[in-house]
């Protein structure tokens, strides 16, 4: 390689630190040396390393520290000595307490050495134990402990440069609490390649030479750049990636989808989670015993357990469940339940937000074409492609002159949008549409159709009875996890709502367009 260029790319970092590499290899040794801040020189050390100047290994070092209680005991003897210079006869553990001023842990911890010593005696009087010192025991107190010899070294230490006596007072003191602590370290060693040898060998005197990292305003001003070396810019140098600030993906995919219906004419609804079954069950002719209505398949409040039900949809809702009212149905020929429709639940769609727009609808003000994007919540089973809460994709156009065509052009166009080439509209049922169908898109990874909603037209038990005139309305409801997820190549639906940070950083932005 070509040493001018190496020299040409150095950073002034490394032209600090390149020089000291003949003579030091530590970190520590290279802080102190180069004046840099540490987290210049491991800048410094990096850059150098992806050169190929230098090599850094890791070598981890063990060191023993002086504990806080190894500190006390340093000052006021090890708690063992204190409790046989205080046996001046044979005592009883309460004296022996009183005298030596232990913690009852630290009596019991002495008693326990020194009994294994051999240094004392025990017996028992009555209830209460007596103590005295044998020959070992005072012959103990005329020398120092190997362990009082050991806490008196110079901290911190390697245990591999203890004799073996020394290592035996340190593994017993590490079987206390607290008097002395292992800790391992880790220290770079650094180390010149071949090429790192080579560059300063040939340019020791280069590497001291000033040049100009950076253009400021000073140095243009003072015209310092005159007759200076520039560094040249090294566009293969490995630089930290910058995690910017975005918005999570979920509601990027959120805020597509609302510009695509915002751009074909639509207006958005709006409306509240919590809902009267009235509303997001009765008004939209789900009959009151269909299993959707049960515990397993819905979230029900208990405080506050029932809302209000506008008087002026309550008698026609109830007629038309009952024997069809003025819409030509039969209805469902049972008897409806008004306690039952007023209780209070979690929205299981967004459609409960179409019954609501098209209640206020009137004939003049039609056609109108109305959209959402919202939460909804079901009691089901999590895995992966189901959750308990999602977003679904809502939409209505109530115009005279709809027909289930127009209803399949948008459905089409909305797909397209989405990326999705290959769309297949099929037959299916609906409690509240009819013709009703399902959206299914081609996978081509999986090679199946894979179903992403339903859709219709409203019946006439849910039109007639809200608006009080029939007028074709056309409505889908879509899942929007379910249209996402092949975009961001996720199987699991469950990954939309991890707020894994690493899964946060690293996932494409959203970047489809509007056709």
């Amino acid at each position: 390689m070509d040493i001018q260029a190496i020299l040409d790319k150095l950073h002034p970092l490394e032209r600090k630190v390149l020089p000291l590499l003949s003579k030091i290899n530590t970190f520590p040794e290279l802080l102190s040396n180069s004046g840099l801040k540490e987290i210049e020189l491991s800048r410094a050390l990096q850059w150098l390393k992806n050169k190929g100047l230098i090599e850094i290994r890791d070598e981890l070092k063990e060191q023993i520290f002086l504990d806080k209680n190894g500190q006390t005991y340093l000052k006021q003897k090890l708690p063992e000595r204190r409790f046989l210079e205080s046996l001046n006869r044979e005592m009883s553990l309460k004296e022996i307490e009183k005298a030596s001023r232990l913690s009852k842990e630290e009596l019991s911890v002495s008693l326990g050495l020194l009994k294994r010593k051999n240094a004392i005696n025990i017996s028992k009087k009555g209830s209460e134990v007596f103590v005295s010192l044998t020959d070992i025991g005072r012959n103990m107190l005329k020398k120092e402990f190997l362990e009082e010899l050991f806490l008196k070294k110079s901290f911190p230490l390697n245990p591999k440069n203890l004799s073996s006596e020394e290592i035996y007072a340190m593994n017993e003191l590490l079987k206390r609490k607290n008097i002395l602590k292992s800790d391992v370290q880790k220290n770079k060693i650094v180390n010149l390649t071949s090429l790192g040898q080579a560059v300063i060998n040939s340019s020791a005197k280069v590497l001291e030479k000033e040049v100009i990292d950076s253009l400021t305003q000073e140095i243009i001003k003072t015209k310092g750049w005159m007759n200076k070396e520039f560094r040249r810019y090294d566009i293969n140098s490995q630089v930290p990636k910058i995690a910017y600030g975005k918005k999570h993906f979920e509601n990027e995919a959120i805020e597509y989808i609302k510009s695509i219906w915002l751009n074909l004419g639509f207006k958005e609804m709006y409306g509240t989670i919590v809902q009267t079954a009235f509303w997001d069950l009765d008004s939209l002719f789900v009959p009151q015993d269909h299993p959707a209505r049960e515990m397993q398949d819905t979230f029900y409040l208990k405080k506050p357990r029932v809302g209000k039900l506008p008087e002026d949809l309550k008698k026609r809702v109830k007629q038309v469940h009952e024997n069809g009212g003025d819409t030509g149905s039969t209805g469902w020929r049972t008897t409806w339940d008004e306690d039952k429709a007023k209780e209070l639940l979690l929205r299981t769609h967004t459609t409960v937000l179409s019954a609501q727009t098209i209640s206020r609808l009137k004939k003049e003000d039609l056609p109108q074409k109305f959209f959402s994007v919202g939460k909804v919540f079901r009691n089901e089973a999590v895995d992966w492609k189901h959750l308990f809460e999602f977003y679904q994709v809502e939409g209505i156009v109530v115009d005279p002159d709809a027909t289930f065509e127009t209803l399949k052009w948008y459905l089409e166009e909305f797909f397209k949008k989405m990326g999705y080439n290959k769309i297949m509209i099929r037959p299916s049922h609906f409690p509240y549409t009819e013709p009703s169908a399902e959206i299914a898109v081609y996978n081509s990874e999986r090679k199946e159709w894979i179903e992403l909603g339903g859709a219709g037209l409203f019946r006439p038990e849910v039109t007639k009875t809200l608006m009080g005139f029939e007028c074709p309305v056309l409505a889908w409801g879509l899942g929007l996890g379910r249209i996402t997820v092949p975009y961001y190549n996720i199987e699991d639906i469950r990954e939309f709502n991890r707020n894994d940070i690493k899964q946060l950083r690293s996932i494409k932005k959203w970047m489809l367009q509007p056709k």
